[in-house]
């Protein structure tokens, strides 16, 4: 998988709200409030993440933080921990409302205003769950294949296109849409920097598909709906040439 290059300003001191899907810590969960009255509460769920000193040197509250691939917002933090809140669309949409004390997750901060871009476009917005239906070693590496919670995701799950699972960036081997299963392979490096590694069949993982094939999807329908009528221009003019 070949690197993008983002390229920016050195001085730039603001970060963007996306992720490369490069995973630079496992932290730990320490608590899930369902109600939290504190300030940093704000009255809702909270979660709180430990184990996190190696990306927090440069934190702010306010910061965005993808943990399992979810953009949250940070809104307390000291030296090795630090707490985000978690809105109702985001326990609809993601496994955050299920997490577990002593669970680990993945950590990445967002891009800032000068990276060298090493995975794909990440948003950190979840677009489905999936559950792991299998685990097979091929060698050194791991096969994991996946049945995606909304089959219409699918549409925009390709072989060999991108996908960011629990905010990993990774490479899609295999696809069935009739299963509704796809799947990727860890090597060894990977299998120690990431939480997929640390999952067994049964248990659920965020997904969100590549930002590209929405786009395009979307493109393609505005210019099929158009009044001007896309089709009707395209066959004319081959029409025209024919003649």
């Amino acid at each position: 998988m070949q690197p993008y290059y983002y390229v920016l300003p050195r001085n730039a001191a603001w970060k963007l709200d996306m992720f490369t899907g490069i995973v630079e810590a496992l932290g730990t969960v320490a608590e899930l409030q369902q109600h939290d009255t504190s300030k940093s509460g704000g009255n809702g769920v909270s979660l709180t993440i430990t184990g996190a000193s190696s990306i927090l040197g440069d934190c702010h509250d306010g910061d965005s933080i993808a943990v399992d691939g979810v953009c949250l917002t940070v809104t307390e933090f000291d030296n090795d921990s630090f707490k985000v809140g978690i809105a109702p669309e985001t326990l609809d949409r993601t496994n955050l409302g299920k997490i577990a004390k002593g669970q680990k997750v993945n950590l990445e901060r967002a891009v800032a205003g000068h990276v060298r871009f090493g995975g794909h476009f990440v948003q950190g917005h979840v677009d489905t769950t999936a559950e792991i239906v299998n685990i097979e070693a091929d060698e050194n590496s791991l096969r994991f294949t996946f049945k995606v919670n909304d089959p219409k995701m699918l549409l925009y799950i390709v072989e060999k296109g991108f996908i960011a699972i629990n905010g990993t960036s990774l490479t899609v081997t295999e696809v069935d849409d009739d299963k509704s299963t796809f799947g990727v392979m860890l090597i060894a490096y990977t299998q120690e920097k990431v939480s997929i590694a640390l999952k067994n069949v049964g248990d659920t993982v965020n997904i969100e598909v590549d930002l590209m094939g929405k786009l395009v999807e979307k493109q393609v329908n505005a210019a099929l709906s158009n009044n001007s009528s896309f089709l009707d221009k395209l066959v004319q003019k081959h029409v025209n040439k024919a003649q």
